[in-house]
């Protein structure tokens, strides 16, 4: 098998995460650790013209797109997963079970990524980081020791209702 990372930075522009995730120290770091292989979706950001022959240089399998219709293959086969903190690929990691560090794009306006990235890593489901602090979140291997996200309850919101009406 092998050591896979999956990183997604959803459908927007997140430049400088995908700067982060392409710098040598980066991709070193990743090495170090024992991965072998590199998937990146990177939407509207651009990803740097020396990212693939600095991964070949390095030993290190990258596979990059813009979008798929699903996240999910690229997901099940990751050994780890450092994420944007968009709620929908968040809850896709957590579901999976997967090594989850989230990096909170700081630019957007009223940070709502903060809040919930914040959120799930006081409850040691994730860690959550900025893009600063994502090789020191890697280094830390924090990721290895989380919490599992529970299973959902189908019958919690019908409970409430029931309880509501008085049923």
């Amino acid at each position: 098998m092998t050591n896979n990372v999956f990183v997604t930075v959803g459908s927007t522009r997140f430049d400088r995460f995908i700067a982060a995730i392409s710098s040598p120290p980066f991709l070193a770091q990743l090495l170090s650790l024992g991965y072998t292989h590199l998937t990146v979706q990177h939407g509207q950001s651009p990803i740097p013209n020396s990212f693939s022959s600095l991964t070949h240089d390095l030993g290190l399998h990258l596979d990059a797109y813009t979008y798929k219709s699903s996240l999910r293959d690229d997901m099940e086969r990751a050994s780890l997963i450092v994420s944007h903190a968009g709620s929908g690929s968040i809850l896709e990691a957590l579901r999976l079970n997967k090594n989850l560090i989230v990096v909170v794009n700081e630019d957007l306006m009223d940070n709502h990524q903060q809040e919930l990235g914040s959120a799930l890593h006081e409850q040691g489901h994730l860690v959550c980081c900025s893009v600063s602090g994502l090789e020191n979140a890697l280094r830390e291997k924090k990721y290895e020791s989380l919490v599992p996200y529970p299973e959902p309850d189908p019958t919690r919101f019908a409970n409430f209702l029931n309880t509501r009406m008085g049923v």
